[in-house]
């Protein structure tokens, strides 16, 4: 099978993560990435690429917010004041999973997931995303609809996404 043939048999995660390598490898760079609502399905989606441990360094699984800030420094200040479904703790986390490894770019994703879970303005599907590297820190936060595996199957796909728009 020739290159083409077999990108186009790649599902859609697997064809992200792969491109996601090719720039990260082809930059030096190495990726960390710090999931809560996603629960590793991120660290997972780029270890299913063949040569990952060339560009992937570590992933921090961070469910609870005590978790978030004994592995990642995330001040419990912030996700009090800002509750851990923020941009604002997304940020940290980018940061911090920054900080706590060997990476030079990082993505992070909080959310909720459903089917509970739903707060005053943060309704189920709502996830926020963090990315840090040598270009910043950038943040965004979407409302994803479907049940928890399809929540979380689109914020693992938006967060790579939003990785390779970050890194170009």
């Amino acid at each position: 099978m020739d290159k083409q043939a077999t990108e186009q048999a790649m599902p859609a995660l697997d064809r992200l993560a792969a491109e996601v390598g090719t720039i990260l490898h082809g930059k030096g760079m190495l990726l960390a990435t710090a999931e809560s609502c996603t629960g590793g399905g991120a660290a997972q989606a780029v270890t299913e690429i063949a040569g990952s441990s060339g560009w992937f360094e570590r992933g921090f699984v961070t469910y609870s917010n005590a978790a978030k800030s004994e592995l990642l420094g995330v001040p419990s200040g912030l996700i009090a004041q800002h509750g851990a479904v923020s941009e604002e703790v997304a940020a940290a986390m980018a940061v911090g999973a920054l900080a706590h490894s060997a990476a030079q770019v990082a993505l992070s994703t909080t959310g909720i997931a459903g089917p509970g879970g739903a707060v005053a303005g943060k309704p189920v599907g709502t996830v926020c995303f963090g990315w840090a590297g040598p270009a910043g820190v950038r943040t965004e936060r979407l409302v994803f609809s479907g049940d928890r595996r399809a929540v979380r199957e689109q914020a693992v796909a938006h967060a790579l996404q939003g990785l390779l728009r970050f890194l170009v």
